[in-house]
């Protein structure tokens, strides 16, 4: 038997090349509103957080974060439209793995639909695409962790969780799910290893290919009886 039967991805920066877009939309809108922001301060910042989360950030700003965020969204939406790609070597990450797979993202139904719902991901998924538009809370909260085990009925010891974010490392620890770690080939913040290192994830890798390997050995047969023993 296999020691984990589902792997939950996080969408932006794991499965989809966004966080760059996402930060970009966020900064002009925030510069917009009259306090400057790079795109690289704001990906430091907001990179990963809910809705709720980033609206409490922006009030520490001083700014009305209501029509901050409305005016990045218009902007990612824009951004979006001119398309987003898959983070490189991901599809054949999902393709060769033999367990469920579902999505945990803190964007929203609609972004997704916008993001992900646009790339040739989306359909490996099917229907289990899960948003913290479905729970009360989300990362780094575990409802969101919990309701992805709920629908794919199983439990969080056969799981785990890949995100590249501080949050969903936090989410999967909660929930008591083994968490991996992911550091993108594009991604720049500093010592991000580091970072998740620290968060708690189980597990660091850096790029779809150290992914792969990892999670090909998890879920093999072998690594299975090795467990037993």
């Amino acid at each position: 038997m296999k020691p984990f039967d589902l792997v939950i991805f996080d969408c932006d920066g794991v499965l989809i090349d966004s966080e760059p877009l996402g930060a970009q939309a966020l900064a002009e809108a925030i510069t917009a509103a009259g306090h400057q922001m790079t795109q690289a301060k704001a990906e430091a910042i907001f990179s990963g957080s809910g809705a709720a989360q980033t609206r409490l950030l922006l009030e520490q700003l001083g700014l009305e974060a209501d029509a901050v965020i409305a005016d990045a969204d218009k902007r990612l939406s824009t951004l979006f439209a001119m398309g987003v790609a898959p983070v490189p070597g991901i599809e054949q990450v999902l393709r060769s793995l033999t367990v469920q797979i579902c999505v945990a993202s803190n964007s929203s139904v609609d972004r997704l639909a916008e993001s992900l719902c646009r790339t040739p991901l989306a359909a490996l998924f099917g229907s289990h695409i899960y948003s913290a538009s479905h729970v009360a809370r989300s990362k780094p909260a575990p409802d969101l962790a919990l309701h992805c085990l709920a629908q794919i009925g199983t439990t969080a010891d056969r799981s785990i969780f890949v995100d590249d974010n501080i949050h969903g490392i936090g989410c999967a620890r909660a929930a008591g799910i083994l968490s991996i770690g992911f550091v993108g080939l594009s991604d720049h913040r500093p010592d991000h290893a580091r970072t998740l290192r620290a968060a708690g994830a189980d597990h660091v890798v850096h790029g779809a290919q150290d992914l792969d390997a990892l999670l090909t050995e998890l879920t093999m047969p072998a690594h299975a009886d090795h467990l037993v023993e």
